[in-house]
């Protein structure tokens, strides 16, 4: 988990990130969490979710790791007076804790990101207490599906794979959690699946306007262009279809996950 995160850190990516709760994005872990709780949240971007996660357990104490200096800063000044949660700058694959440190080990669309999750699924073990769980939930890009049928969506997604693939990131994680956690040496897991569904005017205008202004300028759209994979041209047309299906009020878009709950 380093800085070559293949979204980067404009503010459309933020933006995105900073809706995220407990509920739209851990509700599969939230009846494992009871007060007291340590929590470790990996790739805590903004820190919406680390937050939730403390006010839950608390007076458990929450640490919210992340690889990128500014994100860090902005998770710790949401959190304000949330007093049992910290941040620190880390990074997934060489975690600076002790064995056996928490009770819940969590991650939100993190594994897709990483050239080796495995890996990174055997630190989270090693830093989860004996009976303790980690937790991940990733997105599955080629699973999601929406109408109308624009073909600027499909050059979307195709485009969004090409340059997913040059980071060494996997876009179908969400299916391939399960054997990942296997590999890493788990045996006793719960598997899950749930989707977000963008079809009401507000989730319409949220996702389409936020993926319209993610594509021309995030990192995904230059290195798309750099690699040949697009031209400013189609990442021009593919911003203008986003915002096209955004108004259209039949438009519907569902983004599937794949989720675990692990014991170590």
């Amino acid at each position: 988990m380093t800085d070559d995160y293949v979204h980067g850190h404009a503010p459309a990516v933020l933006r995105s990130h900073r809706g995220r709760t407990v509920e739209n994005s851990a509700a599969y872990l939230r009846p494992r969490l009871r007060p007291g709780l340590s929590i470790l949240d990996i790739g805590c971007g903004p820190g919406t979710i680390t937050a939730d996660l403390a006010r839950i357990v608390a007076p458990g104490d929450v640490l919210g790791i992340d690889p990128e200096p500014g994100v860090v800063a902005e998770a710790a000044a949401h959190a304000g007076d949330v007093g049992n949660a910290e941040f620190r700058v880390g990074d997934v694959y060489h975690l600076d804790l002790p064995d056996d440190s928490f009770d819940v080990v969590h991650a939100h669309q993190v594994l897709q990101h990483l050239p080796d999750p495995v890996r990174a699924l055997r630190e989270m073990r090693r830093v989860c207490r004996p009976g303790g769980v980690v937790a991940v939930r990733d997105a599955d890009y080629p699973a999601m599906s929406w109408y109308p049928l624009l073909p600027g969506l499909d050059t979307w997604l195709r485009v969004y794979r090409a340059v997913a693939a040059d980071a060494h990131g996997t876009p179908d994680a969400g299916r391939r959690l399960l054997s990942w956690a296997r590999e890493a040496g788990f045996d006793d897991i719960t598997p899950s699946a749930s989707v977000w569904c963008h079809a009401t005017p507000e989730r319409r205008a949220e996702w389409g306007g936020m993926w319209a202004d993610r594509i021309v300028s995030s990192r995904v759209g230059h290195a798309a262009v750099a690699a040949g994979h697009a031209t400013p041209a189609d990442i021009r047309d593919i911003s203008d279809t986003w915002r096209a299906w955004a108004a259209d009020p039949d438009g519907w878009f569902t983004v599937p996950h794949g989720e675990l709950l692990c014991t170590a």
